[in-house]
C-alpha cells in the first residue's frame, strides 16, 4: 500500500497534468492479488464474470473479453465474414486500429467524412457515398462508426442505411463504455452486429490492456471465442471427426492468442462496479470546463441530443487554426498533457501507399489543425482544471 500512495502522491503533486490516466483503488488491488493466490492465472472463473458483468452493464446477451480493442476489432470482422476484395469503411478521426482491422482480413480500406459539429461519422456524406458506391458496384461489407470521445453516432441513421444497402455494422465504441444513445446504453447493439470497448489504461476502465467485443448474435458469439484461442475446440459435441481419447481437442480453424487473463479480468471487474461514478464524474468534469470556456475563441466538440456521453476525452476546437501548433506546443511547455485525438488515418504514410491524399476527407483535416485534447480523468482536481483553463486563456490571447 505504500507503493500506492507515493503513486497517488507523485500526481497529485506533480506540476505535470496528462490528458488522461489509470484509477488504481485498494479494491482493485485486492481483486489482482486474490487471483495471484488462485489457482488459474488464464482461462479461469474470473473471466467468465467480468464478460458476464459487461453484458449486463451494456445489456448484451454476450461478451468476449480479449487482450485489446485491437483484437477484437480483427476478430469481429473476421466473425462477420470479412475478407480479401472486400471494403470496410470507417471514419478518418480514429485511431489506427479502426481501419487497420480491414487491413489484417486483406480487405480495402476507405474513409466517411466527419460532421463538422459532432467530429462523428457524417450521416450526409455516408449517404451520398453509399449512392455512388452502388453504381460502382463497391458498396462496403462493414462500417465501423467510431464513437469519437464516449458520444455515440447515429446508430439508428446508420442502422437504417446498412438495411438498405446491406452492410454489416461494428461498432467501435472503445471511448464509451458506460455512455447511452436513446436512452439505452451503448453496447445493447439494438442497431449493430458487434460493439467494441477497450480497457486501455486512460479509457474508462481498464484491465492494463484489453478489450470485449459485445453481440446479440450467438453464432458471432461462438466464432468470436474460438478465434481468440487458436480455433481449438475442446467441446466434443461440436468435434468434426470421432475419434476417442479424452485428451483430444481439435483445431478447426486458424486463429490467435488473444485471450484475456485472469489478472487482467480481475481488475477490470473491480473497476466495472464503479464504472455509473466514474462516467459521472467524468461528466461533471466536461461541464465546468464549458462552464469555464464558454467565452473563448474555440468551442467543445458538440454531443448529439440523443447522447449520454460517458466523456472519455475533453475535445476543442480552435475558431483560429493559425494559433493551433502555438497553443498545443505552449500547453505542453506548462506541463498540460494535451493531445490530439487524432491525426486523420489516411494521411499516415501507410494509408498513403494506397492512394489517399491532403484534401480527401476536407472536414476532417480541418478538424486535426484545429483540434486537441484537454486532460480529463475523474481524480482531476477543480485546481489543476482551472490552471488548465487559466494557461490556456493566457496562450490563446
Amino acid at each position: 500500500m505504500k507503493n500506492l500512495n507515493l503513486f497517488k502522491n507523485f500526481y497529485k503533486n506533480s506540476k505535470y497534468i496528462p490528458y488522461g490516466r489509470q484509477n488504481i483503488t485498494r479494491d482493485d488491488i485486492k481483486a489482482v492479488v486474490k487471483v495471484l493466490k488462485s489457482e488459474f492465472l488464464t482461462q479461469g472463473n474470473v473471466l467468465e464474470d467480468f464478460e458476464t458483468g459487461v453484458s449486463i452493464k451494456v445489456n448484451s446477451k454476450y461478451a468476449i473479453a480479449v487482450n485489446s480493442a485491437t483484437s477484437a476489432l480483427h476478430i469481429a470482422c473476421l466473425a462477420l465474414g470479412l475478407k480479401k476484395g472486400d471494403y470496410l469503411w470507417t471514419s478518418p478521426i480514429t485511431f489506427v486500429a479502426s481501419a487497420n482491422c480491414g487491413i489484417y482480413c486483406g480487405a480495402k480500406i476507405d474513409f466517411v467524412d466527419i460532421d463538422q459539429n459532432s467530429s462523428l461519422i457524417s450521416i450526409k456524406d455516408l449517404e451520398k457515398k453509399l449512392k455512388k458506391a452502388k453504381l460502382e458496384n463497391k458498396l462496403p461489407k462493414i462500417i465501423i462508426p467510431v464513437h469519437l470521445g464516449g458520444s455515440s453516432c447515429d446508430m439508428k441513421a446508420i442502422y437504417k442505411l446498412s438495411e438498405e444497402y446491406g452492410f454489416s455494422i461494428i461498432e467501435d465504441a472503445s471511448h464509451a463504455l458506460g455512455g447511452k444513445y436513446e436512452n439505452q446504453p451503448v453496447g445493447n447493439c439494438k442497431y449493430s452486429d458487434i460493439s467494441i470497448f477497450s480497457f486501455h489504461p486512460v479509457k474508462i476502465i481498464t484491465t492494463g490492456e484489453g478489450g470485449v467485443a459485445v453481440t446479440n448474435n450467438k453464432k458471432y458469439a461462438q466464432k468470436m471465442q474460438d478465434l481468440r484461442s487458436h480455433c481449438i475446440i475442446k467441446d466434443r459435441n461440436r468435434f468434426k471427426e470421432n475419434i476417442p481419447g479424452q485428451w483430444r481437442y481439435e483445431m478447426q480453424g486458424l486463429g490467435f492468442n488473444y485471450r484475456m487473463n485472469e489478472m487482467q479480468a480481475a481488475l477490470g471487474l473491480s473497476q466495472l462496479k464503479r464504472l455509473e461514478k466514474i462516467v459521472d464524474r467524468r461528466n461533471i468534469i466536461h461541464k465546468k470546463y464549458k462552464e469555464f470556456l464558454k467565452n473563448l475563441p474555440l468551442k467543445l466538440i458538440e454531443v448529439p441530443e440523443s447522447v449520454y456521453s460517458s466523456f472519455h476525452l475533453a475535445v476543442i476546437k480552435l475558431d483560429d487554426k493559425q494559433i493551433h501548433q502555438k497553443v498545443f506546443a505552449g500547453m505542453r511547455k506548462n506541463g498540460i498533457g494535451v493531445q490530439l485525438h487524432y491525426s486523420p488515418v489516411h494521411l499516415q504514410p501507410f494509408y498513403k501507399e494506397f492512394g489517399f491524399k491532403k484534401g480527401d476527407f476536407p472536414k476532417a483535416e480541418e478538424y486535426a489543425s484545429r483540434s486537441f485534447s484537454l486532460p480529463l480523468y475523474p481524480e482531476l482536481t477543480d485546481y489543476n482544471l482551472k490552471k488548465i483553463v487559466q494557461i490556456l486563456k493566457e496562450l490563446i490571447k
